[in-house]
């Protein structure tokens, strides 16, 4: 019955694992996916290591504190390194991506209005009077409106 006992607390610690991973899945950024790897990596060693009987509980808990730790210190310097590029930086703000880009007008700026052909897409621009196929550096946006300046 003892043994018993023991190989369901094994499992004990793959079911936390896993309902931990789970949880991560259901409720991301809180940091569950660490505790989860802990937990499996404790149940793997209690159950290849419980039939020695000196990876008890208390030893159990133990390493399940060190290696949850280990986890989370790695996990922070791995995600801590991520720092978001510069093309991921306006991601949700096109027009940011593309200030500071030079092109050529597409069709001239008259009355301050004009468009130019860029990446995939047609924009409007605005600026001074400039003549179809002038270069233009774009400086700044007004909604979908690019800003441009002509290129010396």
């Amino acid at each position: 019955m003892e043994t018993l006992l023991e190989t369901l607390a094994n499992y004990g610690w793959w079911i936390a694992g896993l309902l931990l991973l789970i949880l991560e899945a259901v409720v991301p950024g809180v940091y569950l996916v660490f505790f989860g790897i802990a937990a499996l990596v404790v149940g793997t060693n209690a159950f290849l290591l419980g039939a020695t009987g000196w990876f008890d509980w208390p030893q159990q808990v133990i390493a399940f504190i060190v290696v949850s730790a280990v986890c989370v210190y790695l996990g922070r310097r791995w995600y801590g390194t991520a720092k978001e590029s510069e093309d991921s930086a306006p991601l949700n703000r096109r027009t940011g991506r593309l200030i500071g880009r030079e092109v050529r007008l597409s069709e001239a700026i008259v009355d301050g209005r004009g468009r130019v052909a860029l990446e995939d897409s047609w924009w409007s621009v605005a600026g001074p009077e400039l003549p179809l196929g002038a270069r233009v550096r774009i400086v700044g946006a007004d909604g979908s409106v690019l800003q441009v300046e002509p290129v010396e």
